[in-house]
This record gives structure tokens, C-alpha cells and sequence, in this order.
């Protein structure tokens, strides 16, 4: 028995193994075809702060090989999401054989929906946060100071905002699962309404830079996501409710048709069913 389990594990580790070297072989086939365009992708990444900079503006690299690897980590950042969806592939076909029907039914689709909500969380980041407060820096910055910046320091800023909005947007997903698995109930989500109301501004000042319309731009969403997890969960929990009463009205209405009270005369009949048998045993063999 033993022999199995460790022939199973190494049989598990040895399929893990190779989904992981396809997953980074398609990411590194991604990026090879974006290196020639690595630059324009960066351009492209900061276009938010450089239609924001004063005139004459611009960005600096102090770095000496900065030049060279930024534009590559955003070629390879580029190449991951683009191969995203084969990623999550290999991991679905890993970790799918083990998985109840049901679990598959339900995993899927958040799986789905939750990369979506990152992909929106990233675009919120990048279409409305950034020039937000990019125009925000530029016009409080003072007469006579040179607002420029890294681009290696604007690169982690920018990723760090990915990360923190892309994971807000996974809000709604939370609270669906958090109910459907019955670890906290609907009622108890909207009592703790005022709570998480507070928490979302005390994680948006955390996650955020320290400026008020990044705070808000980060709080106010988080606000309304929970709110739609809410509905969301609300709905899953009708719909579950939908489907298993169907199956308990008809179990109760196969168990009332297995058993029926008899009737006084069918009671007399069956005791002297009963009586003529008992009669019919007690006579001697001939």
C-alpha cells in the first residue's frame, strides 16, 4: 500500500512537473515574439504619467542597464497575461481529476470570473487611476521643481497598482464563495456592512500612494463590489435553493406514496388474513 501512494505522489509531481515547463515554455514563446516591440510596449505603459508631465518633461533611468531591463520585465509581464489563459489550463487539468462533479461545476466558472475582474481591476488601474493622479501630482507639484521620475521606480509603482486594484476587483468572488460554502452567512455579510466599509478605506491608504483621490478611487470601488458580491451571493443561494427543492418535494412524494394508512375494513381483512394462515400452520402434516 505504501508502494502505491509513493509510486502516485512521484507519478503526481512527475505530471506537475511537465504542466509547469509547458506553461513557461508558451510564456517564453510569448515573449519572444514581444522582444522586438519591448520598448513600445513600455511606451505604451507609461503613456499615463507622460501626457501628464510638464513641458519638457521626462523620464530618467539612473541605472545603467535600466534602459535594457525594464522595457524587458514589461515585455515579460505583457508575455504572462497574454498566456494566461494556457496557464490556466495547465492548472485546471492538474488539479481537475481530483475535484467532486459539483466542485468542477462551481470552480470553473469563478476561475473564469475572477481572471476577468483582474483584467477590470488592471484596466480601472490603468484608464482612470493613473491619469487621476497623475494630473493630481502635476499640478500641486511646486513653481521651479522638475517633476520626473525613474523608470524603474515608475515600473514598480505601476505594478504594485495593478496588484492592489486587481485584487480588489475579486471582492464579489470572495463574498460568493465565502457564502456558497456556508463558512459566513448572507445575513451576517450585511450586518458587517458599516466594518468593511471602514476596512476598505484603512487597506485603500494602505495599498494606495499617499494622496486622497487614489484612496477614494481604491474605497469607493471596493464599496460597490462588496455590495455586488452581496447580490451575487444572494442569487447563488436562490438558485441552489431552486434546485434541491425540486428534489425534496418529489423524495417526499415517493415516501407518502410508500406507506398509506389502511382502512378499518382493510384492517379486519388483513388480521383475518392473518388468523386463516396462523390456522393453516398449526394442522398436523398428513
Amino acid at each position: 500500500m505504501s508502494e502505491e501512494t509513493g509510486d502516485s505522489f512521484l507519478s503526481h509531481l512527475v505530471e506537475l512537473r511537465d504542466r509547469l515547463i509547458r506553461a513557461l515554455i508558451a510564456i517564453g514563446v510569448v515573449f519572444l515574439c514581444l522582444f522586438p516591440w519591448a520598448k513600445e510596449l513600455y511606451s505604451l505603459l507609461a503613456q499615463p504619467l507622460l501626457e501628464k508631465l510638464p513641458q519638457g518633461g521626462q523620464m530618467i533611468a539612473t541605472d545603467v542597464i535600466g534602459v535594457f531591463l525594464v522595457p524587458m520585465k514589461v515585455a515579460l509581464m505583457v508575455a504572462f497575461l497574454i498566456a494566461l489563459p494556457y496557464v490556466l489550463y495547465q492548472i485546471w487539468a492538474f488539479i481537475a481529476p481530483g475535484l467532486y462533479a459539483h466542485e468542477k461545476k462551481l470552480a470553473l466558472p469563478l476561475v473564469g470570473v475572477s481572471v476577468f475582474l483582474f483584467f477590470v481591476g488592471m484596466a480601472f488601474a490603468y484608464f482612470l487611476v493613473f491619469p487621476t493622479v497623475f494630473g493630481f501630482m502635476a499640478k500641486v507639484a511646486p513653481e521651479g521643481v522638475a517633476w520626473m521620475t525613474d523608470i524603474e521606480k515608475y515600473l514598480s509603482f505601476v505594478m504594485t497598482t495593478f496588484m492592489a486594484f486587481g485584487v480588489t476587483f475579486e471582492v464579489p468572488v470572495l463574498v460568493v464563495v465565502l457564502v456558497y460554502a456556508n463558512i459566513v452567512d448572507l445575513a451576517k455579510l450585511k450586518e458587517w456592512r458599516p466594518y468593511v466599509i471602514v476596512g476598505s478605506f484603512v487597506v485603500a491608504a494602505v495599498l494606495t500612494p499617499p494622496d486622497v483621490i487614489s484612496q477614494l478611487l481604491m474605497a469607493i470601488p471596493m464599496c460597490l463590489l462588496f455590495e455586488l458580491g452581496l447580490a451575487l451571493a444572494r442569487f447563488v443561494t436562490k438558485r441552489s435553493a431552486r434546485q434541491e427543492r425540486p428534489y425534496d418535494q418529489e423524495a417526499a412524494a415517493a415516501a407518502e406514496s410508500e406507506w398509506k394508512a389502511l382502512s378499518a375494513d382493510e384492517m379486519n381483512k388483513a388480521v383475518a388474513d392473518l388468523h386463516t394462515q396462523a390456522g393453516r400452520d398449526q394442522k398436523p402434516d398428513a
